[in-house]
């Protein structure tokens, strides 16, 4: 034999190790591929989840805000229609008097005042004579009277409010023992 001939016989038996080799290599970096391609997948995925629970979450923050956006200014009218309420309980309904005039003025405002409320979804917790419910109202007294059912409401102290379906001051209210 040659020695030429001994090369090509040498480089023909390398070329099938040498082609195995390189399927091996290809092999490998195909399965690394798909690897890195399915974590990616996964990653977009998880992005893609995150984006629409941070999408919901902004949109639900938005619903809430414009649904109670005048929550402080109805917090800071309470006390005046509370006021408006004292002023037009001392009405002794004698008409010629001073008094008499004024008050029918401020009971103008006021039924203009509650109207402007429940037009914006400012209620008031109606509770005299129901059943005591501790998420709407605040026992401030206690009575024990025989007559009347047990946990029922008494007399309203203080007048609650929700607006749309938020309670933005519970009533004060003297319950039954």
């Amino acid at each position: 034999m040659s020695k030429e001939e001994i090369n090509e016989e040498i480089k023909v038996e390398e070329q099938p190790e040498e082609k195995k080799e390189k399927k091996k290599k290809e092999t490998k970096e195909l399965e690394k591929l798909k690897e890195q391609n399915k974590e990616l997948a996964e990653k977009v995925l998880r992005v893609t989840a995150e984006m629409q629970n941070m999408r919901r979450r902004y949109d639900e923050e938005i619903s809430k805000i414009y649904k109670y956006e005048g929550e402080d200014l109805a917090k800071k009218l309470l006390p005046i229609i509370d006021n408006f309420e004292r002023a037009i309980s001392l009405d002794d309904n004698n008409l010629e008097d001073e008094q008499s005039k004024f008050l029918e003025g401020f009971k103008m405002i006021y039924a203009s005042l509650i109207n402007i409320l429940k037009e914006k979804g400012i209620v008031e917790i109606e509770c005299l004579g129901k059943q005591f419910d501790p998420n709407f109202m605040d026992a401030i007294l206690t009575d024990s009277i025989v007559e009347e059912e047990q946990n029922v409401v008494l007399d309203v102290l203080q007048k609650g409010y929700m607006y749309n379906d938020k309670v933005i001051r519970p009533a004060m209210v003297k319950v039954n023992e």
